[in-house]
């Protein structure tokens, strides 16, 4: 048995959608997990469509992601051309010998025509489909409109009677009915083939086993076993993944949120959750793990744990796994990937103390099990990098408490403070300097501790106050806690 071949087949129309990468993805462990290989093919016949720099754009963000292919217009391959365009004279002899056995046929019809014929079946309530007017045109007809150079596609020749029976590895056997089937354009009046034929016609001699797609595409599914059995072809499987809704149950849409992976990385979303989260999106993997590594995937990926039901996509539930990937960086690799994030808050200081590798990486060490996307950094250190603090006075009050009472509890946390040497300047230092003498005089903490964390960030939420009074500096701290007393 040969080994698997599975492909990617996008069209250069943009950037990588959120499903394609997923259909990517499960390409790629099919193929993996079977030993064999991930093909790409660039499907750019469709002219109109087309984006300049769009491939390299793909390829460049697949590789961002870890997905990498064995053969592709990038790396070559004994079953190149990789680009559809460039394959244009393969198309046209196969579709020659569709002619030539009769199963396909050229249609002279204007797009004026073929418009008014839709409007008509519109009308009168009919489903839209060619009325194949010249399907039975004699020889001499033919001959003629060549001659006067008429335009023409050609389209296959459809079964006019019974059913077409179609397998899916998911689905089992589909059955659609003949009559409902039109014959669809192989060849476009341009010269350039539909991707109902190029995509067949190339998946067949790249000897692609596996042909993985989304299931919008089933309702095409049987003219593809038609153009098969028309060549006398052996199918490949096929695996159409469920559709990806939206947490409403629509469809993922731009207006409603972003479907791009380039969006995602921009906003901080690591490759290894984004991987990890589109292999959840139509795979059940046995047990309750759900945190995977793409080496543990391919382990693990079985086409029969793969399910129909429609996947919702839970930005919850990837900013969960993103989370937890940003847990596992470590340290010095954290600083790398988050200094981009941090370049407006550098500009916030002018201390060249706070912006250094040394000073953020204190920063991260405290911020990092609270991350969930790399671009929350900016917004979350925000207070350890600027020179002045604004928060609302009554930020500073606890429960109860009066303005008095708030700022007499500072002064005395400012002259702890004070008292601690620089070299012993920790947060545990700083701790014990505090607890022990709240404690000692049996002194509520939250009446002291609030207001000092506020008065060091200005904020409600943040780290401790004596790892955020460690991070930012004897200095720092108590030109802090001066100036939340003078709010007061």
């Amino acid at each position: 048995m040969s080994k698997a071949r599975t492909r990617f087949a996008p069209s250069p129309t943009g950037y990588l959608h959120i499903g394609s990468l997923r259909t990517a993805l499960f390409a790629y462990l099919i193929a993996k997990s079977l030993g064999g290989k991930l093909i790409l093919r660039i499907e750019d016949t469709d002219v109109k469509r087309q984006v300049r720099g769009a491939g390299e754009k793909l390829i460049e963000i697949l590789d961002w992601v870890g997905i990498k292919f064995d053969e592709g217009p990038h790396i070559g391959g004994k079953y190149g051309p990789y680009i559809q365009s460039q394959r244009l004279n393969i198309y046209k002899k196969y579709a020659k010998k569709l002619l030539d056995s009769g199963q396909a046929y050229r249609c002279f019809c204007s797009t004026k025509r073929l418009e008014k014929m839709r409007q008509d079946q519109q009308a009168k309530k009919l489903p839209p489909r060619y009325d194949r007017i010249c399907r039975d045109l004699d020889e001499k007809k033919i001959k003629t409109k060549l001659k006067n150079n008429k335009k023409f596609v050609i389209r296959q020749k459809m079964p006019l009677t019974g059913e077409v029976v179609a397998h899916d590895e998911l689905r089992g056997d589909i059955k659609f009915k003949a009559e409902d089937l039109e014959d669809h354009v192989l060849i476009k009046s341009d010269g350039m083939p539909t991707y109902q034929f190029a995509c067949p016609v190339d998946d067949y001699l790249m000897g692609i086993t596996q042909v993985v797609r989304g299931e919008e595409w089933i309702p095409s599914f049987p003219k593809n076993v038609l153009l098969y059995q028309a060549f006398d072809w052996s199918l490949p499987k096929f695996i159409h993944l469920p559709l990806i809704l939206n947490k409403e149950g629509g469809k993922l849409s731009k207006r409603q949120g972003d479907v791009a992976v380039e969006d995602y990385k921009a906003k901080g979303y690591l490759p290894e959750a984004l991987i990890n989260f589109c292999a959840l999106l139509g795979w059940h993997p046995k047990g309750d793990q759900e945190i995977f590594t793409l080496a543990e995937l391919i382990k693990e990926f079985k086409i029969k744990n793969m399910g129909i039901s429609p996947a919702v996509f839970d930005i919850e539930k990837l900013d969960y796994l993103n989370g937890y990937y940003i847990r596992q960086k470590p340290l010095d690799e954290l600083v790398k990937l988050a200094k981009p994030y941090l370049i407006d808050n550098f500009e916030k200081t002018a201390d060249k103390g706070r912006q250094t590798i040394k000073f953020v990486k204190n920063v991260l060490r405290l911020e990092q099990e609270r991350l969930k996307r790399l671009s929350d950094i900016g917004e979350l250190t925000e207070f350890f990098f600027t020179d002045k603090i604004e928060f609302p006075v009554d930020l500073l009050i606890w429960q109860k408490m009066t303005k008095k009472q708030v700022k007499e509890n500072l002064q005395k946390v400012s002259e702890l403070l004070e008292k601690i040497p620089l070299k012993h300047w920790t947060d545990n230092s700083i701790k014990d300097a505090i607890i022990s003498y709240l404690e000692a005089k049996e002194l509520k903490v939250g009446e002291y501790l609030w207001p000092m964390r506020v008065g060091l960030t200005g904020r409600k939420g943040s780290p401790g106050p004596f790892e955020v009074a460690e991070v930012l500096g004897k200095k720092v701290c108590l030109k802090r806690i001066k100036e939340a007393m003078e709010k007061l």
